[in-house]
């Protein structure tokens, strides 16, 4: 098939090949494949292969598998020293908590009223809510959260498989919430083994962080290692997991296995 030809599918047709994915000489590159319903199934499918659904409202269902892709390596996770600082501040004010998978549904909500860096409007269209909330009830999709005094104040939400994590979309409604999501984030996945978070395209934010592009191949090839390994036991997140950061943590706040790298 060519390059620049859009195979269009419908529910019963698997997504074809990333190599068929429009180049980058095309209006879209990296746009693998239009139509079909968003399912937990095929977002199943979909995450194993390295394919993720972004659309805008009227449009039909769009397949994309960019390349290069943008990813951040946890072992890469630049915390600058103001982040460092408002971390430790919110470690120390009560009320203060992150939390995982306490309002999923929330978190995708808010972050559907937040545009991506460069964007107007959203693309986490109703359909998407549907689809992510029903994978998250299976154990596939993860919200980190930042909570004060009992409000939801910023978070993120993703996908986890194996072990791997593809992060999809992130809100904040106070000043560093995302961020401090984010680094719970990474150090979640220190903790658990898990080396990479999809960070799907290109953007300066995440650039700050370490985040950085590889090959759609060199992508590939990761997922082809860690998607068979065994999950993390438990989406939970205990405050010693802080320690991932550097950050000063009490002794019997340290859950086991937070010494891992």
């Amino acid at each position: 098939m060519s390059s620049q030809t859009l195979l269009w599918i419908d529910d019963e047709m698997p997504l074809p090949p990333t190599r068929w994915a429009l180049g980058a000489s095309s209006d879209a590159p990296g746009l693998l494949a239009a139509g079909g319903s968003v399912t937990p199934q095929r977002l199943e499918e979909a995450y194993r292969a390295g394919v993720f659904p972004w659309y805008s409202p009227g449009q039909p269902t769009l397949w994309w598998s960019p390349d290069p892709r943008m990813v951040l390596p946890v072992a890469e996770f630049r915390l600058s020293h103001s982040l460092r600082k408002t971390i430790r501040r919110f470690l120390r004010t009560p009320g203060c908590e992150v939390r995982i998978d306490h309002a999923f549904t929330r978190v995708m909500q808010a972050c559907a009223a937040t545009p991506r860096e460069g964007q107007n409007g959203t693309w986490i269209v109703p359909e998407l809510v549907r689809a992510y909330t029903a994978w998250h009830r299976a154990g596939r999709a993860h919200s980190v959260e930042t909570w004060v005094d009992g409000e939801l104040v910023g978070g993120l939400y993703g996908v986890g498989i194996g072990r791997m994590f593809y992060g999809e979309s992130m809100f904040a409604h106070r000043t560093d919430a995302s961020k401090i999501a984010l680094a719970a984030l990474v150090a979640f996945c220190r903790a658990h083994g898990i080396t990479l978070i999809d960070c799907q395209q290109h953007t300066q934010h995440l650039a700050s962080f370490g985040a950085r592009e590889i090959t759609r191949a060199a992508f590939e090839a990761h997922l082809s290692r860690v998607l068979g390994e065994p999950p993390p036991q438990a989406w939970t997140y205990h405050p010693g997991l802080w320690a991932q950061l550097g950050l000063e943590v009490a002794p019997q706040d340290s859950p086991p296995g937070a010494e891992r790298a």
